[in-house]
């Protein structure tokens, strides 16, 4: 009973402060944009700096300070992969889901689906919670930011970008085929050779726009730097300052969460959405815990991987979704629900993995 409790006060208050915070800020910027400021959309342009603020300075100071201090020892390596397994696993069940739809969905609908189903929230929602967690905390601070930057950051915008240009490649093929064959029907050959040269032009594609965005990436950056600074002694003011930042940071990161959820404009396909979010929130993270406990992996590194595995689905399949023209209303209304199961999923991983 205590220890529930203990969870409520340190884990869920300030979550749900922070989130409603940025509910009622994004509401009341909208209701003054209407009466002094109509021509500038005063809640978007909010939410946009402080999303930029975040990703190229609180988010990277915030892991400088937190990698600093985390335990990395161990099998804290092994973040990444599992991290993988979860992804492709997630691919595996949207791909078996999507097989047993008859009439079967559009392509832009398929990748939408795919998507949420595979890539989750584990920065902007599973940092605060590792963190947060009076059974984790920044010492376990290795663990999410690995399974983050080397496993969802890499699959939003890596294996992301290649399944949504694959829609768009899917399109322009289409059209291609149907205006060289006058009788409109896809032959067997046909359908073989298109799908391998989408996949070649998806990666070619993929090489050359995003990996040098990878590469510079602020997070990716300041993971490096924290590494290298481990063996920096800061001064006790600094260390001080940087811890105070990186918890505000935290919370700031939850807030934006709070304003992004009430941005959100469609609550379409909510069946569809309950299916994509019933595979990201729970059949993925009940296999791989399953997959964990029989190797024998247990204590909190397995709690980390198990939360991670669970987190909502992303917002950056928003922006894939708004970029590459996919099914936006499929996104939103998986966005939006997923981060409401949280509430309700999270206290069943807590209560199967946090018993030591």
């Amino acid at each position: 009973m205590n220890s529930l409790v203990t969870i409520i006060i340190r884990l869920y208050f300030p979550i749900t402060v922070a989130i409603l915070i940025g509910v009622t800020l994004s509401f009341c910027l909208e209701k003054l944009q209407g009466k002094i400021l109509k021509s500038v959309q005063l809640s978007p342009s909010t939410a946009q700096y402080l999303g930029k603020f975040l990703f190229w300075l609180g988010v990277p100071l915030g892991i400088i300070n937190f990698i600093r201090k985390a335990n990395l020892s161990g099998a804290v390596w092994l973040s990444p992969i599992v991290a993988w397994c979860a992804i492709l696993l997630g691919l595996f069940l949207s791909w078996l889901w999507l097989q047993t739809r008859r009439p079967s969905f559009s392509s832009d609908s398929q990748i939408s689906f795919t998507l949420v189903s595979t890539v989750g929230n584990t920065g902007y929602i599973g940092f605060p919670i590792i963190l947060l967690l009076p059974q984790l905390g920044p010492e376990y601070f290795g663990w999410a930011i690995l399974y983050d930057l080397l496993g969802t950051f890499l699959a939003a915008y890596g294996l992301g970008s290649i399944l949504a240009n694959r829609s768009i490649l899917l399109k322009q093929n289409k059209l291609n085929i149907l205006s060289s064959n006058p009788s409109h029907s896809f032959t067997k050959q046909a359908k073989k050779s298109s799908a391998l040269r989408l996949i070649l032009i998806g990666i070619i594609r993929w090489l050359k726009d995003n990996l040098a965005i990878l590469i510079k990436n602020p997070s990716l950056i300041a993971f490096v730097l924290g590494l290298m600074l481990r063996l920096v002694t800061f001064p006790d003011w600094l260390d001080i300052c940087l811890g105070w930042f990186a918890w505000s940071v935290i919370m700031t990161a939850l807030v934006l969460m709070g304003m992004r959820l009430q941005q959100l404009d469609s609550w379409g396909n909510i069946k569809i959405a309950f299916s994509a979010v019933s595979i990201k929130m729970f059949l993925v993270p009940l296999l791989i815990a399953m997959a964990l406990t029989s190797l024998g992996f247990s204590g909190p590194s397995c709690l980390v991987l198990v939360l991670q595995s669970a987190m909502p689905s992303a917002f950056a399949t928003l922006v894939l979704a708004e970029a590459y023209d996919l099914d936006r209303d499929l996104v939103v209304t998986s966005l939006g629900l997923s981060s409401l199961a949280l509430f309700a999923t999270l206290p069943f991983w807590l209560w199967g993995f946090a018993t030591w």
